[in-house]
């Protein structure tokens, strides 16, 4: 079935739906999503469906109804773009100042602390996936005025939590931060006021 729920010849792949399908389709959801092509509500529900899908069948037939830009998540042949990794065992980890924010970044914290200031990065790309990965840690992300940031995931005996209150600026790029915390937390908020100063300076 399309998501209109009308009879589709496509999305009929048996094949076992690998993590990277899966996140190859979460991320063609978040564009769709940032072009206005699906409403939030929309991509909410696409994406937890994407989340849990077992075959590629189930990940093609949740975008059929979108443009492609190059190959659908489970067409043979497609290639995932290697993620950037920031990992934080037993100590700390961060990224600040001015640096280029990849469009796929992994992070992982255990029994860690990581940090990624955003206020001086260079985002080039519309939409980023954070993949956040917690055990016994957490990760902080500090994302200034006007950005999109949506969060989706789980939290297992732990909390993941946006304290963001601005509205994201029109035409903003979309960070999403897909969630795996047990025993931890994964928190996205404002720049605190010496960041914003240290940016505001240029150090």
């Amino acid at each position: 079935m399309s998501p209109e729920g009308k009879p589709s010849e496509v999305g009929d792949d048996p094949t076992r739906a690998s993590d990277a399908d899966r996140d190859r389709t979460v991320e063609a959801l978040a564009a769709a999503s940032a072009e206005g092509r699906l409403t939030l509500a929309e991509y909410s529900e696409r994406s937890e469906h994407a989340l849990n899908a077992r075959t590629r069948g189930e990940l093609t037939r949740l975008t059929g109804d979108l443009p492609a830009d190059g190959q659908p998540a489970g067409v043979p042949g497609a290639v995932a773009t290697v993620p950037d990794e920031i990992t934080a065992i037993l100590g700390n980890e961060s990224r600040k100042g001015p640096w280029v924010v990849p469009a796929h970044l992994e992070v992982r914290s255990v029994l860690g602390d990581c940090h990624l200031e955003m206020q001086q990065a260079v985002i080039k790309q519309p939409v980023t996936t954070i993949e956040a990965k917690v055990r016994l840690g957490s990760v902080t992300i500090y994302v200034p005025d006007g950005i999109d940031v949506r969060l989706t995931g789980r939290a297992v005996l732990g909390a993941k939590s946006s304290e963001l209150h601005a509205e994201p600026r029109p035409g903003a790029p979309v960070i999403m931060v897909h969630c795996d915390v047990l025993l931890g937390s994964i928190t996205v908020k404002r720049p605190e006021r010496h960041m914003r100063w240290r940016a505001a300076l240029g150090q």
